[in-house]
């Protein structure tokens, strides 16, 4: 029966607004819930598709909805006792097997655990389930590292080591904006908007937020556009013809072949973001405004991006409280 309503939201989808399909959601579940002590228990994988409607309709991405799906299809592969049946006990020690059975390391293993959580939140929040058994299971603590940034010197390094237009304004776009990469390989040239220097992005649930750039890499930009020949209206696009817009990968392998002409390893364009914040922080941007240009929703993983400078620390401290 819920196979059946999700197929009515599905249906629906394009004509009604979100707040609408949760209602017509809660209603067809309640009139079929008169009915489901007479019918058998549903299958996990009824429940596992149901769930991922239920996401969808959230607005995950796909990227998103994919991980849930991957995730959850795995630990059915181990766990094959009912949802409605599966115990705490059961999850511990799946958890437990798959971090020996495939050597990863405790954010992996805590990215599965949320992942699951999730998955048997909704099942109680659905009536599907009394009560998740994952909820006794805490986040699995991480050893908190200091990521690296990337230093000015570095980054001048990087655009003397380009030579082409397009991958000079690629790494002035990222560095200024801190933008994701996913949100610069669906940037089109009509997003750009080159008198206030600024452009619309979409991240993740298709958010959208205004990101600004700075005069070197308005110039970079414009230089790269004016040396086009192509028709194409995405933003960056391949060097050689057809001229498909630039896919993610492209990006991360064109940034790593740059970082090894310097000897400079792990560039990638998540570095860029991280920079990025930290510039901001350093230079006293409020960091609820370096939350926003970000796009982060919680402002505890803002302050994760950001490494705060020792020395700005020091300073801080004898003006103080020294």
């Amino acid at each position: 029966m819920k196979e059946i309503v999700f197929e009515i939201l599905s249906d629906m989808a394009e004509d009604l607004s979100v707040l609408q399909l949760k209602r017509l959601q809660e209603v067809l579940l309640k009139r079929f819930a008169e009915e489901e002590h007479t019918s058998e228990p549903a299958k996990n994988e009824e429940y596992l598709n149901m769930f991922i409607h239920a996401k969808k309709i959230e607005g995950c991405s796909d990227r998103t909805i994919a991980y849930y799906r991957s995730t959850i299809e795995t630990m059915f592969c181990s766990i094959t006792t009912p949802v409605r049946k599966v115990t705490t006990e059961d999850i511990r020690k799946y958890l437990s097997e798959y971090q020996k059975k495939n050597n990863c390391g405790k954010p992996t293993l805590d990215n599965i655990r949320r992942n699951i959580s999730s998955f048997f939140s909704w099942l109680e929040e659905e009536d599907h389930i009394l009560k998740s058994p994952v909820r006794r299971i805490h986040k699995i603590k991480t050893k908190t590292s200091v990521k690296e940034v990337i230093s000015d010197e570095d980054i001048e390094k990087l655009r003397d080591s380009c030579d082409v237009p397009r991958d000079k304004a690629i790494i002035d776009l990222l560095y200024s904006t801190g933008m994701r990469v996913g949100e610069l390989v669906r940037l089109n040239i009509g997003d750009i908007n080159f008198e206030e220097r600024e452009c619309i992005v979409y991240g993740k649930g298709d958010k959208e937020r205004r990101v600004y750039f700075d005069a070197k890499a308005k110039l970079h930009l414009q230089n790269y556009i004016n040396s086009r020949n192509d028709t194409n209206p995405a933003l960056f696009v391949t060097l050689d013809s057809p001229f498909d817009r630039l896919k993610i990968s492209g990006v991360e392998i064109r940034l790593r072949e740059l970082g090894r002409r310097i000897n400079v390893s792990r560039i990638h364009p998540h570095k860029f973001r991280r920079t990025m914040a930290t510039r901001a922080i350093d230079k006293g941007m409020p960091i609820e405004q370096v939350q926003k240009v970000l796009g982060h929703s919680q402002i505890d993983t803002t302050m994760r991006y950001a490494v705060v400078n020792q020395n700005n620390v020091k300073n801080s401290h004898r003006k103080y409280i020294a």
